[in-house]
């Protein structure tokens, strides 16, 4: 005789979806800057200067009323010294015992000479010079060399990690199947269209 019941188990069946852990760096930005300054050069020259003094030139020429009485001042003191010297020198000739023609001729030699000497009328004009003097040149050069700056504007990285995630989904739930092979039962027996007695001696 078969069995009449027939059982089957569904297993349960579950769906398992990973996802790997990610670590992800963002680049920063850099910026750069470039600013140019540009060269400058400045000369500066002054060229020689000559001081020309004709002043005491001048005077010796055309005096002025102030200098003037200062050299006829002096003259004046000139002639008294060499007119004291002059009598001096005579006297000293006059001492002598004996005063002839000799002494007397040269007395009169001594003063044309200076009469000479004084009374010529030749003279170099002007007397002195102009004074020249001068203030050497000057030449001054600077320079300021071209300028270049760059300026770096960097921005930093960043980093962003996502974990790992393992996700599980029950695709099918376990489950018990129990089936019927027989036929149906009837209550009482002789229900059944099929039903044959049995006959049952005691």
């Amino acid at each position: 005789m078969k069995p009449l019941i027939e059982i089957t188990t569904v297993p349960i069946q579950i769906e398992m979806k990973t996802t790997n852990a990610k670590l992800e760096y963002a680049r920063g930005t850099a910026e750069m800057e470039i600013t140019r300054d540009s060269g400058d050069l400045q000369i500066k020259s002054r060229p020689i200067k000559v001081n020309i003094d004709t002043f005491e030139a001048r005077n010796s020429l055309s005096p002025t009323l102030a200098r003037y009485l200062e050299q006829n001042a002096q003259k004046g003191h000139q002639a008294a010294y060499e007119a004291t010297a002059t009598y001096a020198r005579q006297g000293q000739l006059l001492l002598k015992t004996q005063v002839g023609e000799e002494l007397v001729t040269q007395f009169a030699e001594d003063a044309m000479m200076k009469d000479v000497k004084t009374n010529v009328g030749l003279d170099f004009i002007p007397k002195v010079g102009a004074e020249i003097t001068w203030d050497p040149g000057e030449l001054n050069i600077r320079y300021d060399m071209e300028k270049l700056a760059i300026d770096w504007n960097i921005g930093g990285g960043s980093f962003e990690f996502t974990p790992g995630d393992i996700e599980f989904t029950v695709t099918q739930r376990p489950d018990v199947v129990i089936k019927y092979l027989g036929g149906p039962i009837y209550v009482p027996p002789s229900a059944d269209p099929n039903y044959e007695a049995m006959d049952v001696w005691a």
